[in-house]
């Protein structure tokens, strides 16, 4: 239950909110001053306090400052029946979430507390996530590509050599280059990614270089772009083959002298930043049909790394899939499944179109529509979301119509609402975990929402 603290020496004022909050479902504690206010802090877990800034005993002002330092993360909401501006930019300036006047008004109080109520419980949020990604993940498997790999990030890493990673979507390259950095002399320095593949063009350069205030129409403020929030640890550009030829230019210059310039700007910036690069495109070919700079390609690919598909690892699979049956488990608070032998044989069976992340998705899934063993079974009717039935792979469904569809299109058009539907239904309509589940923007998933007519039914 949510709990709040009320410090007000007026009674009437306490007995006021008191009533309101409590009809809102909220616990509610009040005290006449800050002293006895600050012990309360001390000894519960409040998820909010409410507290005057005029008091005899100790200034309102004090119990801010006594109280954030205790517990850095509470919220606090500063009320007065002498409030001017400055009192306001004051409280806000030692850490308050906000400033109401007496006597309060309902509508400002509740929306007020909610708001506080919520950016506390996104705090903690982002501190145990912080938490959980905080260690990097194991390169899993012990195939001869995947032993290549380790020994060559062992060697490469202490270096500032630039690395190239090429590979499928959903393979590992990212994985690959944070091992890079976490091995690295920069390691205690800041790993900073952009997908090059996600930001539009006419975006891509003010993201790397950062752009003046008045520089173009929207910047309506200087800001810091990736290469200087990168200065003196690692930028890793995912996607590189999707950068555009004018930021390509820009890139190769920032390599050659260690200086970049910001869009509308004229200062050059020295910048220390070691580059790892990674792409699903043939770089090459990309340069014969004239859509890369083969000077950057030399320059990014000192050392090259690539990481194979899952299709060509298969011995891996084994240990994958159990340990993200783990990890996956643990997330949800049940007892780890196990695989069955049966059910290990089928899923090296499948295509792995979607490599690694695809594989994580699917036992996932099966996690949480199987029984308390995942068997052979399961992979067949849980493999693919999108078909009545499941299929492994090795043959055509026998509950799937492939009649209705036209052409190669609709069936993927088909494919893509019925796994989109059904993570969507799985997180309970939650739009950005399901972007994050499937790894797409957020702006992406709603359009494809808009573009299959999704809807949530109300149970």
């Amino acid at each position: 239950m949510t709990k709040i603290l009320i410090i007000d020496d007026e009674r009437a004022i306490r007995n006021t909110l008191r009533e309101i909050l409590e009809y809102e479902d909220y616990i509610v504690d009040d005290i006449d001053n800050g002293i006895e206010g600050l012990e309360l802090i001390k000894k519960n877990d409040y998820n909010l306090v409410l507290c005057d800034i005029k008091m005899s005993r100790m200034d309102g002002m004090e119990v801010l400052t006594e109280g954030l330092a205790l517990k850095p993360d509470l919220p606090f909401i500063m009320i007065s029946g002498h409030g001017t501006i400055e009192t306001a930019v004051e409280a806000s300036k030692k850490g308050a979430f906000d400033f109401i006047s007496k006597p309060p008004d309902l509508n400002r109080l509740l929306i007020t507390v909610r708001n506080a109520l919520e950016k506390g419980n996104l705090v903690t949020e982002t501190r145990v996530l912080k938490r959980k990604v905080s260690k990097t993940r194991e390169i899993l498997g012990e195939s001869p590509a995947i032993s290549r790999i380790k020994e060559t990030i062992d060697r490469v890493a202490p270096t500032d050599a630039r690395v190239l990673i090429t590979g499928a979507n959903g393979s590992g390259k990212e994985l690959v280059a944070r091992w890079l950095h976490e091995k690295s002399n920069r390691s205690g320095a800041p790993l900073i990614e952009v997908n090059c593949a996600a930001i539009p063009s006419e975006l891509i350069e003010s993201e790397l270089f950062g752009h003046e205030k008045g520089s173009f129409t929207s910047a309506v403020k200087q800001r810091i772009g990736k290469f200087e929030s990168a200065d003196g640890g690692t930028l890793f550009l995912d996607e590189i083959g999707d950068m555009s030829l004018s930021a390509q230019a820009k890139v190769l210059r920032a390599l050659q002298e260690n200086k970049i310039t910001r869009v509308g700007g004229e200062k050059e910036i020295d910048v220390n930043v070691r580059v790892i690069a990674a792409t699903n495109k043939d770089l090459l070919k990309e340069i014969e049909n004239g859509n890369f700079r083969m000077d950057l390609y030399h320059r990014l690919s000192v050392i090259i790394i690539h990481v194979p598909p899952l299709t060509e690892r298969k011995d891996d699979i084994p240990v994958l899939a159990q340990s993200f049956c783990e990890e996956i488990c643990s997330d949800y608070g049940m007892p780890t499944k196990k695989f069955t032998e049966g059910a290990i044989a089928a899923l090296k069976t499948l295509p792995w179109t979607g490599n690694i992340r695809e594989l994580r998705n699917m036992v996932e899934r099966l996690i949480i529509l199987s029984d308390k063993s995942i068997t052979d079974a399961d992979v067949r009717n849980f493999a693919n979301p999108s078909v009545p039935g499941g299929s492994t792979g090795g043959g055509t469904s026998s509950t799937m119509d492939y009649d209705q569809f036209a052409n190669f299109q609709e069936y993927k058009d088909h494919a893509e609402r019925e796994f989109i539907k059904y993570k969507l239904e799985k997180n309970n309509w939650n739009v950005s975990k399901t972007a994050d589940d499937i790894d797409i923007q957020r702006s992406h998933l709603y359009s494809k929402i808009e573009k299959y007519g999704l809807k949530r039914v109300e149970q």
